[in-house]
């Protein structure tokens, strides 16, 4: 289509590179309104630009604008309407030299009929820039390759770098008339920033820093807090609303949690002076004790006096108590306190829906469904809902500021010493939201070999999707230590360069990266509107999958984990470990045993993470939240700590994080691809790759396994060294 009017908005702070766009558009013979935006930051910097003289010269009329303040927008608008309304026809208005100008006009002249009056300037650029599209689209096209061999033999350069460097020309003497800078030459404040932030000793601690800041914030304190309200008010039991009544709640608890203590002191002491307690023990446990029982054994136990010491958070005894038989009674007699009966109380997902299918009187399969399977698998991904937000915020802060611009600069350097081109890191960059988009991006690599070696490890950096894996690890096995998510966007870049090293090293591969070029944007303070929306985007995202995706894996695991072969039929199970799930991953559980995890609900969740990786979290709240543990009332973070080590935990969140991608992205990698020998090819060796890191992290960090934060130092010296070593080699 043929737009009547093209309203181009252009960055006032860098104004000579975002001209070279407008001499382009100019040619089209389409009105154009050009919107000079960043005023605030040219006004800031004391510069000015004179609208009138730049309207003037560049044949179109020009607008400053402001979008962080929303100043000269509407009037843009306007004069894109009115120009377009104009009856007569819009021609361009800047020539270049006339060297240049002679040969256009030669090709225009061998052109006309061919295209409309208004399109002929620019076909004949194009055709002198040897433009194959606009070849085949003129049909009948004389053959002008005797004009670009004159031009080519006059100027001694190719036809395309004429036409740039005559853009350049007319765009540097137009700026010289037009703009004002207040200190010519002089650093602005971007560049003085960048002085401390792009260093070549400081920029990577810089970056380390901000990323530490990013996630403490995110997944350790506000981040945290606003996840446990999720998981154990929104879809736990409950919570007081406005905190009313949590205050009490929390002393009563303290006074119940001090009761069983001297319970059990005073059963000791006397256990220790020849009195039966087993009885009392098995009716404690039966949460029934009968009267007389408890009369008898207080007869018996009357002169008995037992010392409870109270220790603090450190371990130091910070308060002795005396429990005669009269407090062991008392204690006895306490209820245990309902969250429910103080303050204002708002129950849990689970409850509601437990609630309405007893009022409904569901079959008991039914309620298993609903409670075991969708309840606990989407609660599980939701409840990581707080999390994720407020990181997507900080990422979005970071990139509208213009600091992650300065990564992609930063990474270049590292990059293209392992044979990588910093091009690569922009899908990278992408692909920390989600990892299709970040695949589709590095369509921006003209080079095939970096391009293919891109798609490849683009997915090794984790994505929105693994944050929750990350935070459940960290959460579960790690008590929210700081470390935990850094270090797996530092194991994902490890990865990335060290996969440049060996594939750099194959025939298919070799060779000198593509050299990298892009924009510094200047330094600015974002609008919370734009941070906000680009936060809701990969977000809501997240939420999506969590109501569609999500929810159908758990209703299949749920099948397969409520449902095998007990007492020699098909039927629901009560173990676990007999249902057909169980069968499924004790198969293929073994493979995993060398990284630490071969338990086959590790191993299930593995699988399901293929689906989509917030599956990995959704199955682990399945199966932790069924049978045993359940009964129990194992929350599934003290189910997983119990069941993993801290060292296959983290083995297991590296495999996870560098292995074969979803299947939404395999699908981005085969259209990227176009080739199934290639895609196959590259998840094959993202597998292989991801087995082999964590099979270093675990083997090796059972020698620091007393330490979980030496073993990931550890572990990142193994890869150091090696990237050092595969470099030298």
């Amino acid at each position: 289509e043929r737009p009547d009017v093209i309203l181009n908005i252009v960055d006032g702070s860098n104004l000579e590179r975002n001209l070279y766009l407008t001499t382009q558009l100019c040619e089209l013979g389409i009105p154009v309104v050009i919107a000079v935006n960043m005023m605030d930051i040219v006004a800031k910097n004391g510069d000015r630009i004179d609208f009138n003289l730049l309207s003037k010269e560049i044949g179109c009329e020009a607008v400053a604008i402001s979008a962080i303040k929303g100043t000269g927008v509407f009037e843009a608008a306007q004069l894109a309407v009115a120009a377009s309304r104009k009856s007569s026809g819009f021609s361009c208005r800047h020539k270049f030299s006339d060297e240049t100008e002679k040969y256009i006009h030669t090709i225009e002249e061998r052109i006309k009929g061919l295209t409309e009056d208004s399109k002929l300037r620019f076909c004949a650029i194009k055709l002198f820039e040897r433009d194959e599209k606009i070849s085949q689209i003129l049909k009948n096209a004389p053959n002008i390759s005797d004009i670009i061999t004159l031009a080519e033999s006059e100027f001694d350069d190719d036809t395309e770098s004429i036409i740039t460097n005559e853009r350049y020309l007319y765009i540097s003497s137009m700026i010289k008339r037009c703009l004002h800078k207040r200190n010519q030459g002089g650093l602005t404040a971007s560049d003085k920033i960048d002085r401390v932030v792009t260093n070549r000793i400081l920029a990577l601690p810089i970056f380390a820093v901000v990323m530490f800041i990013v996630y403490y914030i995110s997944v350790t304190t506000v981040g945290t807090w606003a996840t446990d309200w999720a998981n154990d008010g929104v879809f736990g039991d409950g919570w007081h609303l406005f905190g009313i009544g949590a205050s009490s709640y929390e002393n009563a608890v303290s006074e119940y949690e001090l009761s069983q203590q001297k319970i059990d002191a005073f059963l000791e002491a006397a256990g220790k002076n020849g009195i039966d307690v087993s009885k009392i023990n098995l009716a404690l446990e039966n949460g029934e004790i009968e009267s007389q029982l408890l009369s008898d054994f207080a007869a018996q136990s009357e002169s008995i006096k037992s010392t409870l010491e109270i220790e603090d958070d450190d371990g130091n005894i910070k308060q002795t108590l005396d429990v005669t038989s009269r407090d062991f009674l008392s204690a006895v007699n306490m209820e245990e306190p309902e969250a429910s009966e103080y303050g204002i109380w708002v129950p849990g997902i689970p409850v509601i829906f437990e609630n309405i299918l007893d009022a409904l009187r569901a079959p008991d399969v039914i309620k298993s469904l609903v409670l075991d399977g969708i309840v606990a698998g989407v609660g599980a991904v939701l409840g990581f809902v707080p999390q994720i937000f407020v990181l997507f915020l900080f990422l979005a802060f970071l990139e509208a500021c213009g600091y992650m611009a300065r990564i992609a600069f930063i990474m270049d350097r590292i990059f293209r010493k392992f044979g990588l081109s910093g091009k690569s890191f922009i899908p990278i960059l992408v692909g920390t939201g989600c990892g299709i988009p970040g695949i589709m991006a590095s369509r921006t690599i003209e080079n095939d070999r970096d391009r293919k070696m891109t798609i490849m490890t683009t997915t090794f950096i984790p994505c929105g999707a693994k944050l929750p894996i990350i935070a459940l690890i960290a959460g579960a096995l790690f008590n929210n230590s700081w470390w935990v998510g850094p270090s797996a966007y530092f194991v994902g870049i490890a990865a990335i360069i060290i996969s440049g090293v060996i594939l750099k090293k194959t025939k298919i591969f070799a060779g000198d990266p593509a050299p990298f070029v892009m924009e510094l944007p200047a330094y600015h303070i974002p609008t919370p509107g734009n941070i906000i929306r680009s936060m809701w985007e990969r977000g809501s995202s997240f939420i999506r999958k969590a109501g569609t995706i999500i929810m159908g894996s758990t209703v299949v695991l749920w099948f397969l984990q409520g449902f095998g072969f007990e007492n020699q039929s098909f039927t629901m199970v009560s173990d676990l470990n007999n249902s057909l799930l169980a069968y499924v991953g004790n198969a293929i559980a073994w493979i995993f045993t060398p990284l630490g995890w071969g338990d086959w609900r590790a191993a299930v969740a593995t699988v399901t993470g293929l689906i989509a990786k917030e599956n990995v979290v959704g199955t682990f709240g399945v199966l932790f939240g069924f049978g045993e543990v359940a009964e129990n009332g194992e929350e599934i973070w003290s189910a997983l700590s119990s069941a993993y080590s801290p060292l296959a935990a983290y083995s297991f969140l590296v495999f996870n994080l560098l292995c074969a991608p979803c299947f939404a992205a395999m699908g981005a990698i085969k259209r990227e691809m176009n080739s199934a020998k290639w895609t196959g090819f590259a998840l094959g060796y993202q597998t292989i790759f991801a087995y082999a890191v964590a099979l270093v992290i675990y083997q090796i960090g059972m020698l620091f396994a007393e330490n979980t934060f030496t073993f990931a130092t550890a572990a990142a010296v193994i890869i150091a060294a090696t990237v050092i070593y595969l470099w030298e080699t």
